[in-house]
């Protein structure tokens, strides 16, 4: 595994940057307080489609009057072709539902490695619209599914029939025709694994890059589908939409606990991703010129944050709260910036002391966006080896203090308090999906997944300081031999000592966990934005609102398109 020692030596030279520290960053409610940034997933996978003029045409293109049909695109990316292959089916109202549990959709998609042609089309139009209940071969690598919006779909379809623009302030509120509910990848259902699509598949290689492309293509197919629809309903009003209009709709999502048990699951490769936001943050810090033009697009783009927020919808009275603080903050920085300041760390550092987590991280990704030069690079350095090594060797006192320090903050904790232990995330026997649960619930507590890593860790300790006073000049091999139930956090611990990050500083197994904060540190990384929170265990919110469309590529391209506004109408 690489160390941190050694991306620092290899991004930055001898000058190791100063990071902040694990115990500020990795404090859930931050985790859960993050914005979409430059290196966000989104934003990595636009530049490289639009410098490296991907070509993207359809190659099929059957849709009757009304929509209904099979598409396939192929794509042409610099080390190989896929086809993006879609399709759309008549959706019942009474088998209309956005829930994991179920089994019809409007769209259902794939992306797939190579020519499709019709035989290989045929056996995907067999599975793909079944998605978990059916089975593709590892030529498909993401699979997904997205039903109409019932607030936007049908209502711009009517407008553009009628020669009219959609409203622009409709679609605040709603920022998309389509919303996805699942998007499948890593050798789920017969796939390719992320290993085949890391090796194999170069224009693939970053993290959930082919899921995030799969979300774009869905993005364009929903603006085109309007007005196949359109002009078919009403071909002498027809008139298409504007393309700034079409550039203001994105992609919706819904996001429930499915996504929170990853960011524990894989701490090295979470480690990888906050670092190098963090490396990108250090580097502004020490060696951001803050220069006259600097100045200037500072200002802008504090305005463009306020307005962006000012127009984000949400009938969440704790989300509405989030947003009213978060335009404070950014009001009060705006004002601190008019006035001399030293440099970044001076301003960052009045940000923590006067303004809300939310605000802090939302300068953060502002500061990001104002050095592509300091930033951009950092974006090849999001992938990393997920091995947690067993040191047999190590002695138990060197453990204790890598326990003692590392994880200073588990044994903060008091596990034996109301309600502390009380949370127990499980799998649903229906569709192998994580849910909360209670530990009251006997069933549910069979089920229980391993993500109480702060108490493993409190309970790994407490055995091993019992071991050592018997045993003290033992090792952690002997350790293990007498207490094998306990080598996979052991294993663990050992291994994220050598990282910077990694493990979430909070107990999640306490009563009022709020999974929110998960799912939102996890699509702040893919570049989401105007989160809604529909409860504390899903969220919805837009993916690509802003970016370039399709046609777009191959002319000039400023990557501009953070915190987008709503187009002037």
């Amino acid at each position: 595994m690489t160390t941190p020692a050694a991306i620092h030596t290899t991004l930055c030279g001898d000058n190791a940057l100063p990071l902040r520290p694990a115990e500020q960053v990795m404090h859930l409610e931050r985790l859960g307080s993050m914005h979409q940034s430059r290196l966000s997933f989104m934003r990595t996978l636009i530049r490289h489609i639009m410098r490296e003029r991907w070509q993207i045409d359809p190659v099929r293109f059957e849709l009757d009057p009304e929509g209904f049909g099979t598409v396939i695109y192929e794509i042409k990316a610099p080390h190989g072709l896929y086809s993006f292959v879609l399709f759309s089916n008549y959706l019942s109202p009474e088998a209309r539902n956005d829930r994991v549990i179920a089994t019809e959709w409007d769209l259902t998609m794939a992306l797939v490695t190579g020519k499709v042609d019709d035989l290989y089309l045929e056996k995907l139009r067999q599975n793909v619209p079944k998605q978990e209940a059916g089975r593709v071969d590892a030529r498909v690598f993401v699979l997904s599914r997205a039903n109409r919006s019932a607030r936007n779909f049908s209502y711009v379809v009517d407008q553009l029939a009628q020669g009219e623009q959609p409203a622009v302030s409709q679609i605040a509120k709603v920022g998309y025709l389509y919303r996805t509910t699942a998007v499948y990848g890593s050798g789920k259902l017969g796939m390719a694994d992320w290993d085949k699509v890391k090796t194999h598949y170069k224009d693939f290689a970053r993290p959930f890059a082919a899921e995030m492309f799969v979300c774009l293509m869905l993005r364009n197919f929903s603006l085109i589908q309007v007005e196949h629809i359109a002009k078919h309903r009403a071909p002498d009003t027809f008139k298409p939409m504007q393309p700034e209009i079409k550039r203001y709709f994105g992609i919706g999502n819904s996001t429930g606990l499915g996504m929170a048990p990853y960011l524990v699951n894989h701490p090295i490769l979470i480690n990888r991703w906050i670092e190098m936001r963090e490396l990108a943050l250090a580097r502004v810090r020490v060696l951001g010129d803050i220069s006259p033009r600097i100045r200037q697009q500072l200002g802008e783009l504090l305005e463009r944050c306020i307005q962006h927020t000012r127009e984000t919808w949400t009938e969440d009275e704790w989300q509405t709260r989030n947003n009213q603080q978060v335009l404070q903050d950014l009001e009060a920085i705006t004002a601190q910036v008019a006035q001399p300041f030293e440099d970044w760390d001076a301003l960052i550092r009045w940000s923590e002391e006067q303004c809300s987590l939310q605000g802090q991280e939302m300068l953060v990704s502002i500061l990001l966006e104002l050095y592509p030069e300091l930033v951009d690079d950092l974006e090849d350095y999001h992938c990393a080896e997920e091995f947690l090594d067993l040191d047999p060797l190590m002695p138990l006192p060197a453990l204790k203090e890598i326990i003692e320090t590392r994880y200073a903050w588990s044994l903060a904790i008091d596990f034996n308090a109301e309600g502390a232990r009380e949370t127990c995330w499980y799998r649903s026997e229906e569709k192998m999906e994580p849910r909360l649960g209670s530990v009251a619930d006997m069933e549910a507590k069979k089920k229980q997944m391993a993500l109480g890593v702060g108490y493993a860790v409190r309970r790994c300790y407490e055995q091993l300081c019992e071991y050592i006073e018997q045993h003290p000049d033992h090792n952690t091999a002997r350790f293990m031999v007498a207490r094998p139930k306990l080598r996979g956090i052991v294993r663990r611990i050992q291994s994220m000592n050598r990282c910077v990050y990694g493990d979430i500083q909070a107990n999640l197994l306490d009563r009022n966990v709020l999974p929110m904060h998960l799912l939102r540190c996890k699509l702040a990384f893919f570049g989401v934005s105007k989160f809604d929170p529909r409860s504390r265990l899903w969220v919805r919110n837009t993916m690509f609102q802003g970016a370039p469309l399709l046609e777009d590529i191959g002319n000039r391209f400023g990557d501009d398109w953070f915190m987008p506004l709503a187009p002037k109408q």
